[in-house]
């Protein structure tokens, strides 16, 4: 594809010296977004329980050429998500972009995952991103200016079975952040927007999530490396986009669904129980994430690197909209030309 499209849609230093907060950051697409704020010189606060995953993605990001402070907070804990907020002003300087990205979830049907194993997910997914909103708008409307990234998914629309506690805070972000889109527009505010939708990661939440199945956890359908949600929510930081949907397979389930509902109801039964499983028991005893982190660093990446693709098209023709208009319409016009002469 012609570097020219991607150099235009994604400049290399946009976000030089740009203070940038990033939940979840230990691990999987918010460790892979550090990487990608920290390639064009950002000054980053990383955000997550664990101390020593934090510190290997620190170190990363120092390698990428960016600057980075390690905050550990449970993002389920509004008053620590304010105090990372202020600490991190305090050290690095005004907070330019937020990314809510932190996430938990649990592998399991509905009848066997406990009330409080609903509310743990329901708290970290859903109202850590709120948390996380409201403290980056308590500075970003002083000053009339900055981002705030959601990280979705596919799932915020439609639901899945296995996943009903984040499917379900998910779809809580959506409703959320289509209620602060609105406001901020009536407010007439600065403060860019956007919630990007993801498809199938090749991240280590399969090896961390609490799974309750017999066998082990797996993506399900195509799969893509972190560094393409990566790429995607970069560039939502930078533009006022409602949402940006990465890959095929995430127009498909959200488009579908729209239009057909009650198909995917029936493909999902037939195959996304089956789909979301590898053939390998699971060993006992597993550890998972949803009440303490897990001790070791796991880093970004999943455990179906094989299989996945580091590039999505309907990402770069999304970022290139407007070069992909513009051709559209002269080839329209030559068209036209061509029929009328």
């Amino acid at each position: 594809m012609p570097l020219l499209f991607i150099n235009r849609g994604m400049k290399d230093n946009l976000f030089r010296n740009k203070v940038v907060v990033i939940t979840g950051a230990s691990g999987g697409v918010g460790r892979a977004t550090a990487w990608e704020f920290a390639k064009q010189g950002a000054k980053l606060a990383l955000i997550a329980r664990s101390p020593k995953q934090l510190e290997g993605a620190k170190k990363e990001v120092e390698q990428y050429g960016g600057t980075a402070i390690t905050i550990v907070a449970d993002v389920a804990d509004a008053a620590a998500i304010e105090a990372a907020a202020e600490q991190t002003e305090r050290e690095l300087g005004p907070i330019d972009v937020w990314v809510n990205n932190a996430m938990n979830s649990v592998f399991a049907p509905i009848k066997d995952i406990t009330p409080e194993e609903y509310k743990r997910v329901t708290e970290v997914t859903y109202l850590g991103t709120v948390y996380g909103a409201m403290a980056a708008l308590r500075r970003m409307r002083q000053r009339n200016k900055g981002s705030i990234v959601f990280v979705g998914s596919a799932l915020a629309y439609r639901g899945i079975p296995l996943q009903s506690a984040y499917c379900g805070a998910k779809h809580g972000i959506q409703g959320f952040y289509d209620s602060l889109r609105t406001e901020l527009l009536h407010d007439k505010s600065n403060i860019k927007t956007c919630m990007v939708q993801l498809p199938a990661l090749n991240t280590t939440q399969f090896k961390w999530v609490l799974n309750k199945l017999p066998k082990k956890p797996r993506p399900m359908g195509k799969v893509y490396q972190p560094e393409v949600a990566a790429r995607g929510i970069v560039f939502a930081a930078a533009h006022n986009r409602r949402e940006l949907y990465i890959g095929y397979p995430t127009y498909e389930a959200i488009i579908g669904d729209k239009l057909a509902s009650w198909y995917a109801d029936i493909v999902l039964a037939r195959t996304g129980v089956k789909g979301q499983q590898t053939d390998e028991p699971i060993e006992p005893g597993r550890k998972d994430s949803v009440w303490e982190p897990v001790p070791e660093d796991m880093g970004t990446y999943g455990d179906f690197g094989q299989q996945a693709t580091n590039r999505s098209f309907t990402l770069w023709a999304s970022i290139n909209r407007g070069y992909i208009y513009v051709i559209l319409s002269l080839a329209l016009v030559a068209i036209v030309i061509y029929i009328v002469t």
